[in-house]
This record gives C-alpha cells, sequence and structure tokens, in this order.
C-alpha cells in the first residue's frame, strides 16, 4: 500500500527539530532509520502529516568512550556498532547482539535510538540496555532528562518519552566481566522467539554481580532481578541455573501468536537463558 500525504522535514540541528515537534504536535513523528514508522505508514496503521527525519543530525552518530563509560548518538546504525572496534572491545556484548538482529541491509539503516525509542517489545536493544543498566537521555522544548532505560519501558509502544521530545543518547558504565546475548528466532531477519542478554563477573570462584534482561516474552522488555539474584553468590552450577530460570519465568509473561503458544515460549525463554548464563559465566 502508499501511505497518505505527509510534509517532509529534514532540519539541520536538534533545536530546529525539537522546534518542528513542537510546531506540529501530535501531527509530526520522528523518523531514524524508518523500519518500524514506515511500514506503519505504508499500511495506514499510521496517518503522519508531518515526517521529521534526523538523518542530517550528524552529532547523533557518534559513539563516545571514555574512562567515565559509553555513549552512543541515537542515529548510530546498527552497522556502525558491528565495526566499532574500540566499542567491541568496550562492550562486545553489543556487537554480538547487533550482529542478531534482522540482516545486513537493515542493520545497514536500522539506528540504535529507533530502536529502543518506540517501545516495541520484538526489538533486540531495549532489553540489552536495561542489562547495561544503560541511561537514556530526551530533549524537548524543557531541555534535556535522562531516563533509565529500566524506568523508560511501560508496554507495547508506550514509554517515558513525550510526544514533543527526542532521544538523543543511550549512556552507560563500561560493563566488565563474561557477557552473552542469546535468540531463537523463527528466520533471519524475524524477532526473538525469545532472547537474554546476561552479564556476570566472577570474584572467588562464584557470581560476585549479575544482570539478566529477557526481550518479546511480555509488553515491554523485562529485567529481572529474581533471575540476577538467584545467581549471586553461587558457582553458577545446576540448581542456581534452574532457579534463575525459574525465577525469569515468573516475571514474563509471554502471549499466543505465530511465533507459538504461551507454554513453547515459556520453554525456549528458559533454554535461552539458561544457554546465556552458561556462555557468560564461561567468559566471566
Amino acid at each position: 500500500m502508499i501511505s497518505s500525504a505527509f510534509e517532509y522535514h529534514r532540519p539541520v540541528d536538534l533545536a530546529s527539530a525539537v522546534g518542528l515537534l513542537v510546531q506540529h504536535g501530535g501531527d509530526a513523528r520522528v523518523i531514524a532509520g524508518g523500519h518500524s514508522l514506515i511500514p506503519m505508514m505504508k499500511l495506514r496503521m499510521a496517518d503522519v502529516p508531518h515526517l521529521v527525519d534526523l538523518q542530517a543530525l550528524t552529532d547523533l552518530k557518534e559513539i563516545t568512550i571514555s574512562t567515565s563509560g559509553v555513549t552512543i548518538g541515537a542515529m548510530v546504525t546498527q552497522a556502525d556498532l558491528i565495526a566499532h572496534d574500540g566499542l567491541a572491545k568496550a562492550a562486545p556484548i553489543l556487537r554480538e547482539a547487533a550482529l542478531q538482529i534482522a540482516d545486513p541491509q537493515v542493520r545497514n539503516v536500522g539506528t540504535v535510538g529507533g530502536n529502543v525509542a518506540n517501545g516495541d517489545p520484538g526489538n533486540d536493544m531495549p532489553g540489552l540496555m536495561q542489562c547495561l543498566c544503560a541511561t537514556f537521555r530526551l530533549v524537548g522544548p524543557g531541555g534535556a532528562r535522562d531516563v533509565a532505560a529500566r524506568d523508560f519501558y511501560h508496554s507495547v509502544y508506550v514509554t517515558e518519552r513525550k510526544d514533543d521530545e527526542i532521544l538523543t543518547t543511550i549512556s552507560f558504565a563500561t560493563p566488565t566481566g563474561g557477557y552473552a546475548y542469546e535468540k531463537q528466532k523463527r528466520k533471519i531477519g524475524d524477532y526473538a522467539t525469545a532472547a537474554a542478554a546476561v552479564l556476570l563477573t566472577r570474584s572467588g570462584g562464584k557470581v560476585a554481580t549479575a544482570s539478566i534482561a529477557m526481550t518479546n516474552l511480555s509488553d515491554r522488555p523485562i529485567w529481572s532481578q529474581g533471575a540476577a539474584a538467584a545467581l549471586l553468590g553461587s558457582e553458577c552450577g545446576k540448581d542456581a541455573v534452574a532457579a534463575a530460570v525459574a525465577a525469569m519465568l515468573g516475571d514474563i509473561d509471554p502471549q499466543q501468536d505465530n511465533r507459538g503458544p504461551i507454554e513453547f515460549k515459556r520453554h525456549v525463554a528458559g533454554v535461552i537463558l539458561a544457554r546465556a548464563i552458561a556462555r557468560a559465566w564461561s567468559r566471566a
């Protein structure tokens, strides 16, 4: 199908982009890579009289790595994450996750900011950013504010971002220890049936810190505090992993769809999390 008529805007700076959102109110939508919004417009599921393209905002395409952590511009693409050697050393879980998103054509255009900002529970980056304890910077007419990734998502397509705000950067402390991003999907290019992001550190042969997040198993990404707590102080043995899986299963709420019935999704979630924990522990 063809989308309804719209006016196209290409601001050259952030202030102009925010100004357009304020000027046109609910009639304006920001577009980054376009993989979510354009299909919805073509299917007439989204009526967007004013489309604000962020591609000219080059300052949102930067990756900064320092002693204080990592900052990624919202317009950085998934391909940029994969190609950046410094980022691969500082936070290798990002490259591991990005390589499992869709296909090269999508990764060359799809942005990190678009992936995390629109609130689709099937996207890979939201859960990963929760696992990393990332912070999202939102800029609107009232200035900038920071929102924790773990507080950002409410339900499907419902987030903390206001209509006149733009997500500009994602920041997090440089992770240490072992990591893993495991994903099961039906075919290349598909959303996950279940995916798990795991970060673990080891001290004295036992788990010192843990962070676990799950993707596409509820109406929002799930950061499972209970699953992480089940591993703390353990040697990451069979019983501890089983306890972590049980805690995670208590946090998720999958729904039946064309990826399978609920019990199948819960089974896959358990298998994927156990694999992710084992691989992260082997790298810790």
